[in-house]
């Protein structure tokens, strides 16, 4: 006898489940021995393309009939349900949540829905996102692969729709090196194993379609990496996100909002920008104005839009040029660490009221010019930084890909889908929110391989040199863009290198700008003003080294935030003397700049002598208009800009030479300079002549185009500013006396610290 019946022993199977292991165990060792290895995948989470295996497809032999194959992690129970059809219960083939449907004798495709039980009985009914095709077309997937497809952000990202008769979302994403990516979101517990997409063909992209979510919904993609880490990031083209410190991407639509600014559009592409009066009033909308008795709130984008607009209207400027409002988590960084470079920020509303903004701007005459920042982004841990886990939108090599002065990362501008994304970012914002321009922050950053970098930390280009050819490239593409696509706006760059040809069209070779900030001018005024009025003649060069230069670019001179910050003090405290000169300075600084060839910009605040240095967490203090020093201040801005704006030889011929004539700068121990503006009409001209020291010049000769009568047209010093109130009452007359290389002299007084300008009566 065998000694095991002697003992009750019962012959084992090897692979039998241990005893006590419940029912569970024993269907997962039964099933698992049978699985098909694409199941497997799709269990580990790593199918590139769970749609291959997941939803509905033909029986097994191809003769008629389908089944259906769900995922539905956690569920005891599913069925199949078709309209006017009894449920088909489907068989569980893996207790984490694999269903299978037997043999159903239909014809594909198969309309259906599927239905689930949880424990403690709980049912679920929804459409099988692993129904649906691509909503992304094979043309879509090579364009955006060569880099050219100019409206990729209707395609990437999430877009509420009707997809195969069916309203949901489709999410989007490119992570070319994942090993999976899941949408996940607060319509689905946030479980990275309940919606794995896949992967469109060698693309990159993961796409997939989910039912029955809609607009307002959160969401993220989580990204398996190589490695087998987990990533938890946000979307690259969300087009709202959460307001900080949460970081979830927002399902939001942009059809619907109804524009009222028809005739501004159809205005604005009629005209060439250089030859118009462009003066801008730089804004960071954060700190414009808050609502201090409402816990220091922030406006909103829709109570701000009047409140901005009528000042800047009384104060006479052209435009507002917006610090960014792509969304950012960092309030210190002032936007300009960009995460959600398709998002409005949240901080003051969504973005149909970004859009209202703009609108209301445009209804009222006031163009809007955005920053955008595509040389840098910051390293948050949900941002675009090591997106599928390599160094996806940046350079490896932190040699190309770390910015060193800011602490962020440098977009790799030679791959192709990071171009589009960028160009198609910079088409979006023209495009949906109808904004006049974009100020590209930090060109200079862009264009050399060794900015801010010492001797071995960056790599030269392929000839050898320290030209980023790729930034170039992809500056000029950008550019033509904008200029082909939307007539009548402007781009800008901030460069504040000698780099030539800046604003050269890119057929001539140059980067194919409208304007660039003319930096130079900046630091040289303001050091040059920044001077004891008894040392200015020692300095008498910065006030006229820009014009050697001055035809070489479409100029903006700028007096922007860059130098009220980082200790620099505010422009009315770098003002040397007592408060009157300090104002009188100020006034004439203002004077010159709208004077000079060049579109003007002040940043926010300057108008009314901001006495300390910008902070953005708190308003600007607008309490001090009340004082009579800063109302007369903001008066004399508003009366210099309206003048500008209605005197067309200030613009006609901003770019032109023959627009500017010197009358005499040669007074370095007088700091005196005088010269001409001349417009389109050869009779129509204004003359200027500054005085930068405190001392008043009585009978001062200057040289003029002609003999006669000449009206004080502008003059700094004014009782009506706080000035002295010197000056040649209003009206002065030309002998023919030749004086300067002009047949005609005028002898007038130039009171202290001020500019005065004269018009021929004709």
């Amino acid at each position: 006898m065998h000694p095991g019946k002697l003992l009750g022993i019962k012959k084992v199977r090897k692979d039998a489940p241990p005893a006590g292991r419940g029912e569970a165990m024993q269907e997962l060792n039964k099933k698992e021995r049978g699985l098909d290895p694409a199941a497997e995948k799709i269990l580990r989470l790593e199918h590139p393309d769970p749609h291959t295996w997941l939803g509905v497809h033909p029986r097994r032999g191809g003769k008629g009939g389908c089944v259906v194959r769900a995922w539905e992690p956690g569920a005891e129970e599913g069925w199949v349900i078709r309209k006017g059809r009894k449920p088909v219960p489907m068989e569980r083939i893996h207790p984490e949540g694999l269903f299978e449907s037997p043999e159903i004798k239909a014809r594909m495709p198969l309309r259906y829905k599927l239905r689930f039980k949880f424990p403690g009985g709980a049912e679920v009914e929804k459409e099988d996102p692993y129904s649906f095709l691509p909503t992304l077309g094979d043309f879509d997937l090579y364009l955006f692969g060569e880099g050219n497809h100019q409206d990729i952000w209707r395609f990437l990202g999430a877009h509420p729709r009707e997809h195969q008769g069916v309203k949901g979302t489709s999410f989007a994403v490119w992570a070319p090196n994942a090993v999976r990516v899941s949408v996940v979101g607060d319509f689905n517990g946030w479980d990275g194993r309940k919606h794995p997409m896949r992967v469109l063909g060698s693309s990159g992209i993961w796409e997939i379609f989910l039912p029955g979510v809609w607009e307002g919904a959160l969401y993220k993609f989580e990204i398996k990496t190589q490695e087998g880490h987990l990533l938890l990031k946000s979307d690259p083209y969300a087009l709202k996100m959460e307001l900080r410190p949460r970081t979830a991407s927002v399902v939001t639509r942009l059809e619907g909002f109804q524009w009222g600014d028809r005739e501004w559009m159809e205005e604005r592409a009629k005209v060439d920008p250089r030859t118009r009066p462009m003066s801008i009033y730089e804004v960071h909308l954060g700190s414009w104005r808050r609502v201090p008795e409402e816990g220091n709130r922030w406006l909103t984008y829709r109570e701000m839009a009047p409140l901005l607009v009528e000042h800047v209207k009384w104060l006479g400027f052209t435009h507002i040029e917006l610090m960014p409002v792509m969304e950012h988590p960092l309030d210190e960084s002032w936007g300009y660490q960009v995460v959600g470079f398709y998002a409005p920020t949240s901080r003051f509303g969504d973005p149909d009221d970004f859009r209202w903004f703009v609108d209301y701007c445009h209804r009222n005459g006031i163009g809007v010019i955005l920053d955008w920042v595509p040389a840098h982004f910051p390293k948050d841990a949900h941002g675009l930084a090591r997106f599928d886990g390599t160094a996806l939108y940046e350079h490896e090599d932190p040699r190309l890909g770390e910015h060193p002065d800011w602490g962020t990362l440098v977009f790799n501008y030679g791959r192709h889908e990071v171009r589009n994304f960028l160009t198609a970012n910079a088409v979006y914002w023209l495009d949906q929110f109808h904004v006049d321009g974009l100020r590209v922050d930090a060109v200079a950053s862009m264009l050399y391989l060794d900015y801010s970098r010492k001797e071995g930390e960056w790599i030269p280009n392929r000839y050898g040199g320290r030209e980023n050819l790729e930034a170039i490239s992809f500056l000029q593409r950008t550019n033509e863009l904008v200029y082909g696509r939307f007539p009548g706006v402007i781009s800008v760059a901030e460069e504040s290198t000698a780099w030539g040809g800046v604003t050269l069209p890119v057929y001539l070779g140059g980067l194919g700008f409208g304007f660039k900030w003319n930096m130079g001018w900046m630091h040289d005024i303001l050091e040059y003003f920044s001077k004891d009025p008894i040392h200015r003649r020692y300095h008498h060069g910065n006030l006229t080294f820009a014009m050697l230069y001055a035809w070489t670019e479409n100029f903006i001179l700028p007096l922007s935030h860059d130098e009220v910050v980082h200790g620099k003090g505010s422009l009315l405290s770098k003002m040397p003397g007592d408060r009157w000169q300090q104002l009188a300075n100020l006034r004439l600084l203002y004077a010159y700049m709208a004077a000079q060839p060049g579109k003007k910009l002040l940043f926010m605040g300057g108008e009314f002598g901001h006495p300390w240095e910008w902070w953005h967490g708190e308003s600007l203090p607008w309490h001090l208009c009340a004082y009579p020093e800063h109302k007369k201040l903001m008066e004399f801005v508003r009366d210099l800009f309206h003048f500008y704006r209605e005197t067309p030889v200030l613009w006609e011929r901003d770019h032109d030479p023959e627009g500017f004539q010197w009358v005499d700068f040669h007074d370095v121990n007088g700091s005196v300079v005088a010269f001409i503006r001349k417009g389109n009409d050869p009779g129509d001209f204004v003359f200027f002549a500054f005085n930068f020291t405190p001392v008043p010049r009585e009978g001062y000769v200057f040289g003029v185009p002609h003999a006669g009568p000449y009206k004080e047209v502008l003059n700094s010093d004014s009782e009506f500013y706080g000035g002295s109130n010197m000056g040649n009452a209003g009206m002065v007359t030309a002998e023919p006396h030749p004086s300067h290389g002009f047949p005609a002299s005028v002898r007038i007084t130039l009171p202290p610290l001020a500019a005065v300008a004269l018009k021929p009566v004709r």
